[in-house]
């Protein structure tokens, strides 16, 4: 059984990691390399806000007997298999999840130019997500 509160308590720290990058989003190129905090802040909440994503995303699979989650790429596989997400958003959900890997794990060779890139086209996506799981609330 899906719980809502689960749902929700996720949902309300996306939108607060939503609303943090819409912020930084503003910045030029120049302005976002410039200040490690703009640079460092958006890595940060891009991991926190495909972290929350994830977390849901297995909380409903779970919940509702989906399959098993061995890796964060069978979390949007096995919602488009039984038909919450369709095929693009899939997509777009599994290279978040390697966007997000690269945070974590190549920290050293963080390229910001996609970090900026990501920043500046890549949270409708979330929004997107956020759509889709808010529907159990």
């Amino acid at each position: 059984m899906i719980r809502v509160e689960v749902i929700r308590k996720r949902l309300n720290k996306l939108d607060e990691y939503l609303s943090i990058l819409r912020g930084i989003q503003r910045y030029n190129w120049k302005e976002f390399l410039s200040d490690p905090e703009h640079y460092g802040s958006a890595e940060r909440f891009l991991q926190l806000a495909i972290e929350a994503v994830n977390d849901i995303g297995s909380h409903v699979i779970a919940a509702l007997g989906l399959g098993t989650v061995n890796w964060y790429s069978d979390i949007p596989t096995i919602l488009e298999e039984k038909g919450y997400i369709g095929p693009e958003l899939r997509e777009k959900w599994i290279r978040m999840i390697g966007f997000r890997n690269a945070l974590v794990h190549d920290y050293l060779e963080i390229d910001r130019r996609i970090v900026y890139e990501v920043l500046q086209s890549g949270l409708d996506d979330l929004e997107g997500l956020r759509e889709v799981f808010a529907r159990f609330l």
